[in-house]
């Protein structure tokens, strides 16, 4: 059964980067899209990017798109997050998910990691 890992979190001063890895333990993530989501302390889950099962295609919300960049690397199994321009408001746990077809919703959405913790602060 497959299972997400999710790492790469840490502190970081605005305008700084970071890049979070999407690892399978259990199985392999290349025949799944997978999503990236996030969430604040007090605010519901939301979607933030995807990236289809043969990579072509990428989906970014629109509070982060042209700051983050989504990727997978088939032969290390791994999908990235790539967050530049990083903002006090995108502090939040990061969650990769796994589907069939690239989506930022929610209910979309059939396997989970534990989630990574990026906070933006000075």
């Amino acid at each position: 059964q497959l299972q997400l890992v999710e790492s790469g979190g840490g502190l970081v001063q605005p305008g700084g980067s970071l890049r979070l890895s999407c690892a399978p333990s259990g199985y392999t993530l290349n025949y799944y899209a997978i999503g990236w989501f996030r969430q604040a302390p007090g605010k519901e889950r939301e979607g933030v990017s995807c990236i289809s099962r043969n990579g072509r295609s990428t989906k970014y919300a629109d509070s982060v798109a042209g700051r983050f960049t989504i990727s997978r690397d088939y032969a290390r199994d791994t999908v990235y997050l790539q967050m530049n321009s990083l903002k006090a408001e995108d502090t939040a746990v990061y969650y990769c998910a796994a589907s069939w077809d690239c989506s930022i919703r929610y209910s979309d959405m059939d396997r989970w990691g534990k989630g990574t913790l990026v906070t933006v602060s000075s």
